[in-house]
């Protein structure tokens, strides 16, 4: 009799856990889901910015010296022609002294010569002679006085002091930027989209911004230019928007692109996690009396998060949110919520 039980047990218990496994392997899954939603589906090229001025120019001297003056400042706004910096110009303005009285002293030997000439003494290559001499002069000190003013650093255009790379005592060298001016161009963006995008990407398109200075706030830009060589290192190229001239962002800020390749306004949108993605077909999951369905679907644009829905589906359709691997069809379901 005990080992009759035995037997039994040995052959009830695995039977009983079998069907505790079926039975839990066809429980009810909890799942949410969405009906299709009206909304705008775009198609957007992404990429990192940064503002910069459209026309920046570096302000450096053309000859060496210790800044002596700083008459500006970064954030000044400035005029054509007006005194930004002066270096001093000791040795210079000594040089040019020299050189003018050597020069005086030529007009001299040349006005004597003609004089001697026109008295019938003198003769005509003593006094070409001197005139050369004195032409020669006037050139060095012409060119003496040219160097003494390049130590004065003036602004070649309106603008805006962007950037100053100087202290007064400082040693400048020739062509070592002291300055950066902005002309009064309106701002742009410099952004770097991948290779991969940018074939997609052309001059006209519109452009949505965002900066972290702003952060509740989208800005509106339009490509302008697209560089022909990309970077080979980090394998982009660089494409520059415009920004409207009273755009707050400002020089160096970062800024989020997305450049806008398509749009469909007022379209069937779905979220992109509803979406499986088949060798030859997208289809979806719907809830029909409480069981799963696939249904195949056309799709157009695919956003980051929303992806238009063409065909393949009705309004009333409960879609759910997000497909998993374990869905089958004729599984039954427990709608946890439906979103309107």
């Amino acid at each position: 009799m005990r080992n009759q039980l035995k037997l039994a047990l040995w052959i009830g218990l695995p039977l009983i856990v079998a069907i505790a496994v079926i039975a839990w392997r066809q429980r009810p899954i909890e799942v949410t889901a969405h009906v299709m939603q009206r909304g705008n589906a775009i198609q957007a090229v992404y990429a990192t910015g940064t503002v910069e001025p459209s026309v920046s120019i570096p302000i450096a001297p053309r000859v060496a010296g210790r800044l002596i003056e700083l008459k500006v400042d970064e954030g000044d706004v400035v005029r054509k022609g007006q005194v930004l910096a002066r270096l001093e110009d000791f040795d210079l303005q000594r040089q040019v002294d020299q050189l003018q009285a050597q020069e005086r002293w030529a007009k001299q030997v040349y006005d004597r010569a003609e004089t001697i000439l026109k008295k019938g003494v003198g003769t005509a290559a003593d006094r070409d002679k001197a005139l050369a001499d004195w032409q020669a002069a006037q050139a060095v000190t012409q060119h003496a006085r040219e160097q003494q003013r390049f130590m004065v650093l003036v602004a070649p255009n309106d603008g805006v002091v962007i950037r100053r790379d100087g202290e007064i005592g400082q040693y400048i060298a020739v062509n070592q930027a002291l300055l950066y001016l902005a002309t009064r161009a309106p701002l742009r963006i410099s952004a770097d989209v991948d290779e991969e995008d940018i074939a997609l990407v052309k001059v006209g398109q519109q452009v949505t911004i965002h900066a972290d200075a702003f952060p509740d706030k989208v800005f509106m830009g339009q490509v302008i230019e697209v560089t022909p060589k990309g970077d080979t290192t980090t394998r982009s190229y660089r494409v520059r928007i415009s920004l409207p001239a009273d755009s707050p962002l400002r020089v160096g800020m970062t800024t989020d692109t997305n450049i806008i390749i398509e749009q469909h306004d007022q379209v069937n949108l779905l979220p992109s996690t509803a979406i499986v993605n088949g060798h030859s077909v997208n289809y979806v999951w719907i809830i029909k009396e409480n069981k799963l369905h696939h249904v195949a679907i056309d799709i157009g644009i695919k956003g980051d998060r929303k992806v238009e829905i063409l065909k393949g589906l009705t309004a009333d359709d409960k879609v759910v949110d997000v497909a998993q691997d374990s869905f089958k069809e004729n599984r039954r379901v427990k709608l946890a919520a439906a979103k309107q």
